[in-house]
């Protein structure tokens, strides 16, 4: 989802979004639902209604709100989804998750490839983007 916030959000490409990011939580989710599932055989009362609840609340969070109404807030509010106040801004480090800053990094440098150790340099630009935010 974070590929929305950079781009252009449109109602398509968030759908688009959406469904390529639900696999893996959706994958997730079915297998703890089964895990909690499988603790509904026992006697045990108080394990019962634990399982019980933690399945529901896994299946409700997975498959209704971050596969239902996490796209349809973000088809429906555009940017504003995205916007952070500049006080917040601020405060919070830019950590590079995603590797923008390696890339950018790695096009900079005058010798591209496997001499520049790729982990170095987004070590080197998260390590720069903190002490930028600590200076500030």
């Amino acid at each position: 989802m974070s590929r929305v916030a950079r781009s252009t959000p449109t109602p398509a490409r968030a759908r688009t979004e959406a469904r390529s990011a639900t696999s893996v939580p959706g994958a997730a989710a079915l297998v703890m639902i089964s895990v909690f599932a499988s603790f509904l055989a026992t006697d045990n009362q108080i394990l019962k209604l634990i399982a019980f609840a933690l399945a529901l609340g896994v299946l409700l969070d997975a498959f209704v709100v971050r596969m239902t109404f996490v796209p349809a807030v973000l088809a429906l509010t555009h940017r504003a989804a995205w916007w952070l106040p500049s006080w917040l801004a601020r405060l919070l480090p830019d950590l590079d998750i995603e590797g923008e800053r390696l890339a950018r990094a790695r096009e900079a440098t005058e010798e591209p490839g496997p001499s520049r150790d790729p982990v170095a340099l987004g070590i080197l630009a998260n390590v720069a983007a903190l002490k930028r935010h600590h200076e500030a």
